[in-house]
């Protein structure tokens, strides 16, 4: 009859519930343990972690979007957790550790606010500290080719249109006023609508539209990636609206006309506006 293996000194760690940072590098760890870990943590890469990274930062965002505070901790824990991985892997590598992460973080903090830490005056607005802060960046960034180099290919589309719009604004390639960007989203929609008989050119003029209703974003102060979900939680409502409708009448959406679900898209856009009043 076998015996079953000892246990490590770590499962107190591990099944501590104040165990705190402690706990969860030893959780991650043991996670990984080539010989007792899990085979599918085992088998993960810092290139097969990264979606699940970024998916967990949107669920941040949604939480805090809906307002679910009693959810955050939750999500905010999945989101640590996805640090915790990828130095777990970096540690094993031999690249850097999870003390690394963190003290690289504190010290960027540190030398990036000197009117906290430092000599300097805190006697300024919101603007001038961004100001100051994109200043910073720059010197750290030094004497590259590019004004636009450093913003994260891996960002969303819509949000690194901004942060290079951005970063040229700042050396004045702008528009000046918001109603010139709006002519220019009226000259890209036509562009697009010459093109739409050729899918190569129509491919490029549908991103030249979306690049310039992201600078219009920019112009107007809206976050074009929250302006997205607002419209697709929209939908969802609206839609979700006809299929309740045509299950009442105890049918299914491919079995309605289109003519049916436009007047019961319009129906439920009516009875949304009146409710917000």
């Amino acid at each position: 009859m076998s015996r079953p293996l000892p246990k490590p000194a770590s499962d107190a760690l591990v099944h501590d519930p104040e165990g705190g940072m402690a706990r969860l590098l030893e959780i991650m760890r043991r996670l990984r343990d080539p010989e007792t870990g899990c085979p599918w943590d085992i088998e993960q890469d810092f290139a097969t972690i990264a979606p699940y990274t970024i998916e967990e930062a949107y669920e941040v965002a949604d939480a805090i979007e809906r307002g679910a505070m009693a959810e955050l901790p939750g999500e905010l824990g999945d989101l640590l957790f996805q640090v915790v991985y990828h130095a777990q892997m970096a540690e094993e590598a031999g690249y850097f550790a999870f003390a690394d992460v963190v003290r690289a973080i504190a010290d960027k903090m540190v030398m990036r606010h000197p009117h906290v830490f430092g000599e300097e005056s805190r006697d300024k607005t919101a603007e001038d500290q961004v100001r100051d802060w994109e200043a910073v960046k720059a010197r750290e960034r030094g004497a590259r080719a590019s004004v636009l180099d450093g913003v994260a290919k891996g960002l969303p589309a819509l949000t690194r249109a901004v942060k290079l719009q951005n970063r040229a604004a700042r050396v004045g390639f702008d528009w000046p006023e918001s109603g010139e960007v709006l002519d220019k989203v009226a000259e890209e929609a036509a562009e697009l609508r010459a093109a739409a008989d050729d899918p190569a050119r129509a491919f490029e003029e549908f991103g030249d539209l979306l690049f310039v209703l992201a600078n219009l974003a920019r112009h107007l102060d809206i976050d074009p990636e929250a302006a997205l979900r607002a419209a697709n939680a929209k939908f969802i409502r609206r839609f979700g609206s006809v299929e309740g409708t045509l299950r009442a009448q105890g049918r299914r959406p491919e079995e309605a006309t289109l003519a049916e679900m436009d007047a019961l898209w319009d129906e439920a856009k009516r009875a949304e506006k009146a409710r917000q009043g």
